[in-house]
């Protein structure tokens, strides 16, 4: 079949269009290089590849999916969505001390390799422990830390000890990708609100920082409560932590039809672990097994869901590098349990 659409004309292509239009309209047959015919055509045609790409940048900008960032944001506006901000970690933390030491708010104490956490308010020591809440001093994901992390006070107190233990400190988003914003403008544009639909409560939690995949379940708790489960893709632990599962159940209850009960949790993990042979077997095959996996379970993992045997071969022969492969463990389809869901594990490699 014909190709259909226009093409640009190039610059050359006009430059020879514009001379041929102007000798036509002289009647003279040709052009000598310096003379004022052959400049005005050269001006003339400089100008029209000007208005040409402006028009294929106004053609790219009319549809969101080849819009520039901030026309995206427009587009996106106009169907009242916004992107999502990145946010700031913030947790508690534990500080030996002794009994009656204060522990000032704002307080500066700083992670290798992360940065400046401040405490949010004063905290007093009692029994020999303070436990201060602290904040991320910048935004994303780099902030949340794992239980038993260590943050070093910029400047000492008397009566404290130099160094913080982490108890929870989550809650860090970076800021909303042009194509997950794009994604949801096109889910809006395609599926409107409802009134409370299954839809409707997976896009709800889908608004807010952070969270990335959400899946929604009639009847969770009875007649007339609605199930919500989500996860945070993109940091080490995709599972939300209870400060996160409150603050989407916040954010749903704001939205919600006042006839139906939303109950939000958090699935529990259950690592995937894998036994392989692999050939070639080198650290970067490895390494391109791994980034497979876990970009194959993030796609198709689900709470109750099952990660069939083929795909999950499929994926580990799809890593760039890799020749063949035998899958030893496991042999039968993951099947995750109600409420549970599959989690990058441990991979053992056999030689």
């Amino acid at each position: 079949m014909p190709e259909t659409g226009f093409a640009r004309p190039t610059l050359p292509t006009l430059v020879e269009q514009v001379r041929a239009d102007l000798l036509a309209r002289l009647s003279q047959d040709e052009v000598l290089r310096r003379s004022d015919l052959e400049v005005q055509a050269r001006v003339q045609a400089a100008a029209l590849h000007s208005l040409y790409g402006f028009i294929d940048y106004v053609a790219r900008q009319i549809l969101p999916p080849t819009a520039d960032t901030d026309v995206l944001e427009r587009h996106a506006a106009w169907w009242g969505i916004a992107r999502k901000p990145a946010t700031a970690a913030s947790g508690l933390t534990t500080l030996m001390a002794a009994e009656g030491t204060v522990i000032p708010a704002g307080t500066v104490l700083q992670r290798i390799g992360a940065g400046d956490y401040r405490s949010a308010a004063e905290a007093v020591a009692l029994s020999g422990v303070a436990s201060v809440e602290v904040e991320a001093a910048f935004t994303g994901t780099l902030g949340n830390l794992p239980a038993g992390a260590r943050l070093q006070l910029v400047s000492p107190i008397a009566g404290a000890q130099g160094v913080a233990t982490v108890v929870e400190v989550s809650g860090g988003a970076d800021a909303e990708t042009d194509a997950d914003l794009l994604a949801r403008l096109q889910d809006r544009v395609r599926q409107p609100p409802h009134g409370g639909n299954r839809h409707d409560y997976e896009a709800w939690a889908l608004e807010v920082p952070g969270v990335t995949r959400a899946w929604v379940y009639r009847h969770r708790q009875g007649l007339g409560t609605v199930g919500i489960a989500f996860v945070m893709d993109g940091r080490v632990s995709i599972i939300p932590t209870p400060d996160e599962v409150a603050a989407v159940q916040a954010y749903i209850d704001e939205r919600r039809p006042v006839t139906s009960e939303a109950v939000v949790f958090a699935p529990i993990p259950d690592p995937l672990n894998l036994t392989i042979r692999v050939s070639p077997d080198s650290t970067a095959v490895r390494e391109a097994v791994e980034a497979e996996l876990r970009d194959f379970v993030a796609r198709e993992a689900e709470p109750g869901g099952t990660l069939h045997l083929s795909r999950l071969r499929e994926a580990i022969s799809s890593a760039a590098g890799e020749f063949r492969h035998e899958l030893i463990a496991p042999l039968a389809e993951v099947v995750a349990s109600a409420g549970h869901i599959a989690v990058p594990g441990a991979i053992t490699w056999v030689p």
